[in-house]
């Protein structure tokens, strides 16, 4: 289920959550392009946009088998 609100930002812990996969795969998948980009708002604070967050997991979904 999403709790994540469509607006927004979403810190990794929140990610992790809501995802079944490591900090570690996380990371890889942003640094391959197949997870979005996140955004550096200072330098202890790395957010994603829940939009992006929304878009990447649609496409995923909406696959053809």
């Amino acid at each position: 289920m999403n709790n994540q609100p469509s607006t927004g930002f979403s810190r990794q812990r929140d990610i992790l959550n809501r995802f079944p996969f490591s900090a570690a795969t996380l990371w890889r998948m942003v640094k391959r392009g197949s997870f979005p980009q996140p955004l550096k708002l200072s330098p202890g604070v790395t957010v994603w946009r829940n939009t992006d967050i929304e878009t990447w997991l649609h496409a995923r979904t909406s696959r053809p088998n």
